[in-house]
């Protein structure tokens, strides 16, 4: 085997982490260093992106941007399972409601004021100023902030297939634009928020943190001076739930190919782009059978350590965080500036206004996290979201991270007729009328969805 710099299947990976390391210790220092900076609450991994796609765009830097893509999706998915192995707390384990459900609500009540508000946008436009413009590609608003690029770019690309000129790449710019939004607009809104004294920083909650030793390690679990390094237990852990994952989705995928091949065509992509939620779904039944192992005696200690589980999951927050930001491409979008620009404005503004709403009703107890982490996702991806949850729940003690995993399974539910309403657009400009009244009618039921729960908590 080769194992110069020539092979660059064996060095392009490890350069290109190194590039993100340089870039996140680098942002690190600017944000210790230059007061604006750190009084301005960008985070470090978010500051260290900017950075990388500065640097790409100046022809600075070599970034592999399918590599970087690949970052996100694994990193997302391997985030989320180390959060899920981790043993709840007792009074966690007792409480059982509907936030997931609700969630799931939030979620898909937000895609139907994204495309209302989108259809309205390209309708007026495609029949006044913009004639030749494809009235459905309001659609692509919910499909680029609410589901990120992955959807957006399939939509878009079968838009085009339909007469969309450059659907794909508007789609993704929408996409690309809402992760700037969730990043630019949400680190303003927690300045807001921080100077107004309604949530607390991350450096705040830091010295307010008295750790004591069961924060570090819980009494039932193996001791530190075991033969295999605790961190090592982990990992193997976050790797094999990850491996199971694999597994799950290549199984559904393959059953459905055998059963229908329009079908699994259709749900392929879903499988695979949300398998952070199969993920963590089997990361939590591993952390159930792991805890009836120990109460049946097969176990002798516990195996999950929290404090390490976090850094984990916080590990690759920060890896698919840089990643997923210097992976985007300013070049997107062709010609089509107006209705990019007002579905990005009235999208950020309008998803803002309802989780403002819906979120006091659903999260009492921790609205900002809720609401924070909700616009996040729902702007950007759920590792924007993730991102700026961690300014203000640096040890993701609030449910609001969990609520984005669950919320975004029961999501693809409720979400369903979505998929009906971006194929019943397109076919003409009757239906792109008759889906925009059906979108304004599913929210309105899904609004009443959740604020009946209010309504009852207060009766």
């Amino acid at each position: 085997m080769d194992y110069s710099a020539a092979n660059t299947s064996l060095w392009s990976m490890i350069i290109q982490l190194g590039i993100i390391a340089c870039a996140v210790l680098i942002s690190h220092l600017l944000r210790s260093k230059i007061s604006w900076i750190r009084k301005s609450m960008m985070p470090i991994a978010v500051l260290a992106g900017f950075l990388l796609l500065i640097l790409k765009y100046l022809g600075i830097v070599p970034i592999q941007t399918e590599l970087m893509e690949i970052l996100v999706y694994h990193g997302i998915a391997l985030g989320f399972i180390a959060m899920s192995l981790r043993v709840p707390e007792k009074k966690e384990a007792k409480e059982k409601d509907f936030t997931g459900l609700k969630s799931g609500a939030i979620i898909v009540s937000s895609y139907m004021v994204q495309g209302t508000a989108g259809l309205i946008i390209t309708i007026l436009l495609g029949f006044t100023v913009m004639p030749n413009l494809f009235k459905a590609a309001g659609l692509l608003l919910p499909m680029g902030y609410g589901q990120g690029p992955g959807q957006a770019n399939n939509v878009g690309s079968s838009y085009e297939a339909l007469g969309f000129s450059g659907g794909r790449s508007f789609g993704l710019a929408i996409a690309a634009a809402g992760y700037l939004v969730a990043c630019i607009v949400g680190v303003i809104i927690l300045n807001v928020l921080a100077k107004k004294k309604l949530i607390n920083t991350t450096s705040q909650a830091q010295r307010e943190l008295q750790p004591t030793v069961e924060f570090f390690q819980d009494k039932e679990e193996f001791p530190v001076s075991d033969s295999i390094d605790k961190l090592s237990i982990q990992i193997a852990l976050v790797m094999i739930v990850y491996l199971l994952t694999y597994l799950a989705a290549w199984g559904l995928t393959s059953g459905l190919a055998a059963i229908s091949a329009g079908l699994a065509a259709t749900l392929n992509t879903l499988i695979w782009g949300f398998n952070f939620i199969i993920g963590s779904a089997l990361a939590i039944l591993v952390r159930v059978l792991l805890q009836a192992g120990k109460k049946s005696g097969v176990f002798l200690k516990q195996y999950q350590n929290n404090y390490l589980l976090n850094r984990i999951s916080g590990f690759f927050f920060d890896i698919m965080i840089v990643a997923g930001i210097a992976s985007i491409n300013l070049e997107d979008i062709h010609g089509l500036w107006v209705p990019f620009i007002l579905l990005v404005v009235v999208g950020a503004v309008l998803t803002w206004i309802h989780l403002a709403f819906v979120c006091k009703i659903v999260y009492p107890t921790y609205y900002y996290e809720g609401l924070i982490s909700m616009y996040g996702m729902l702007t950007g991806t759920i590792s924007s979201g993730i991102l700026l949850l961690r300014e203000i729940d640096p040890n993701l003690q609030t449910p609001a991270a969990n609520n984005l995993v669950v919320g975004s399974s029961f999501g693809i539910i409720l979400g369903a007729p979505v998929l009906v309403l971006v194929s019943l657009a397109a076919r003409s400009d009757l239906m792109c009328i008759v889906t925009l009244g059906i979108a304004v009618a599913y929210y309105l039921v899904l609004l009443l969805f959740i604020c009946k729960w209010k309504r009852k908590k207060v009766g």
